[in-house]
C-alpha cells in the first residue's frame, strides 16, 4: 500500500478520540505486512521500532502523529470521503499518519542509518485529550536517549513546498478555571452580602492577568438569585493560555491570594479549583533552526511561523525532550483546515514526506 491509499483508507473510516480501535488496527496490519514491529501503549496509542544497523541502538528520533478525528460532518464530495456520519479527519490527522507510514516504509526497505527509529501513532492530541500523559505514564522513552521528538500540523496558509518553524515557545500551555461563590449569610438584601457581587470583583482582577504571554477568558457564568433574593451561589468558570510556565505556576499563586481577598471583603466563601492542562509547547532551537536549514536546502520555501493561539499535548513531550513541531504547507485551496470542507492537497505528501525521512535520517547519522 502505497501512502496515498494508507490516508485514503484512514479518511473514510474515522474515529474520535479514544475510540480509534479499528484505526489502530489497521495502522497495525500495514506495519506487520511490512515486517516492522510495533507494540500498544496503554490505550492511547501504538508504537512502532526500526532499528538501524550500526551506532547505538538506544539513540533515537521520536515520530509522532495523531490518529483521532472530530466530530464534524463531512462536505466534501471526494469518493473516499468519511463514511462515518458526523465524523471526519478535519484536522488532516489521516494525512499525517501517511506521511509517517510513507518514511517508515522507505527507512525500513534500507535500514543503513546509525540507532533506531520510533514512530508514535497517537490518541488524542488535542488538549485536554489525555493521549500523551497516557503514553509518558507507560515510560516507553526511559530506556532510549531521545535525540528528537518530531510532530507536524497541516497548514493551509503556507501553499505546497514551504514549510513553517518557530523556533522556542510556539503553543501555550492551557489550563481551566473554576470558581464557585457562597454566600451563608443571605438573609439581609444588601448589595456588599450578593455573591454575585463578589463574582463579578473576582472577574475583573482575573482580566488583569492579560498580557502577551498570558491571557485568561471567563466564558460561562450562573447564579441561583431571584428578582426578591441576592444568589447565595454563583459560578464562573474559564481559560487560561500562557506561553511561559513560572509565569502559569505564578499566576495560580496569584489566583489563590485574590480568592483570599475577596472573601474578606465580602464576607462570602469561594472555592477555587484552577485545574492544570497541557504545558507550553516550546521547540528546541538548535533542531529547529537544524530543520530550517534542511529543509531549504532540499529547496523547499522556509517560512517563519508566529506563536500559534492553540494548545497541544505534545508540550508534555517537549518539556522533556528535544522536540519540535512544525507546519506543512497544503495550500489555500485545501479550504480552512478544522472544518468540514478542509480537503488538503496531496501534492503536499511528497513534500511532508521526503522532509521528515530526511530530517530523522539527518539526526539519527549526526
Amino acid at each position: 500500500m502505497n501512502s496515498e491509499d494508507f490516508r485514503k483508507y484512514l479518511h473514510r473510516h474515522p474515529e474520535l478520540p479514544c475510540k480509534e480501535q479499528a484505526t489502530m488496527a489497521f495502522i497495525a496490519e500495514q506495519l506487520s505486512e511490512l515486517g516492522i514491529e510495533y507494540c500498544p501503549v496503554s490505550d492511547a496509542g501504538l508504537l512502532a521500532r526500526i532499528e538501524g544497523r550500526r551506532g547505538n541502538l538506544k539513540r533515537c528520533v521520536v515520530l509522532c502523529a495523531d490518529v483521532s478525528a472530530m466530530p464534524i460532518a463531512e462536505l466534501t464530495t471526494v469518493e473516499w470521503a468519511s463514511q462515518m456520519e458526523g465524523v471526519m479527519h478535519a484536522a488532516g490527522n489521516d494525512f499525517n499518519d501517511a506521511l509517517l507510514y510513507g518514511v517508515m516504509k522507505r527507512l525500513y526497505a534500507n535500514r543503513d542509518f546509525e540507532g533506531t527509529l520510533l514512530v508514535l501513532f497517537q490518541s488524542g492530541e488535542m488538549a485536554g485529550q489525555g493521549g500523551a500523559r497516557a503514553i509518558l505514564a507507560e515510560d516507553v522513552f526511559n530506556d532510549y536517549n531521545v535525540a528528537a521528538f518530531i510532530s507536524n500540523y497541516l497548514d493551509d496558509s503556507l501553499e505546497v513546498g514551504e514549510i513553517g518553524f518557530c523556533p522556542g515557545r510556539f503553543m501555550p500551555s492551557l489550563d481551566t478555571l473554576h470558581f464557585a461563590v457562597k454566600n451563608p449569610n443571605t438573609a439581609g438584601s444588601g448589595t456588599a452580602k450578593d455573591s454575585v457581587v463578589a463574582l463579578s470583583d473576582l472577574i475583573m482582577r482575573l482580566y488583569t492577568f492579560n498580557s502577551d504571554v498570558c491571557s485568561l477568558v471567563v466564558n460561562r457564568l450562573s447564579a441561583d438569585g431571584v428578582a426578591e433574593k441576592p444568589a447565595e451561589q454563583s459560578h464562573c468558570e474559564g481559560k487560561m493560555w500562557s506561553f511561559d510556565e513560572k509565569l502559569r505556576a505564578r499566576v495560580k499563586e496569584m489566583i489563590a491570594h485574590m480568592t483570599e481577598e475577596i472573601e474578606y471583603k465580602y464576607d462570602v466563601e469561594i472555592c477555587s479549583d484552577v485545574r492544570y492542562g497541557t504545558p507550553c509547547v516550546e521547540n528546541n532551537a538548535q533542531l529547529t533552526y537544524e530543520a530550517m536549514l534542511l529543509a531549504d536546502t532540499l529547496g523547499y520555501a522556509v517560512k517563519d511561523l508566529e506563536r500559534r493561539d492553540l494548545s497541544s499535548d505534545f508540550g508534555y513531550y517537549s518539556q522533556l525532550y528535544p522536540s519540535l513541531y512544525y507546519s506543512l504547507g497544503v495550500g489555500a485551496k485545501s479550504g480552512r483546515a478544522l472544518t468540514a470542507t478542509f480537503l488538503p492537497d496531496e501534492r503536499a505528501i511528497a513534500v511532508g514526506e521526503e522532509f521528515i525521512y530526511q530530517l530523522a535520517l539527518n539526526i539519527l547519522n549526526k
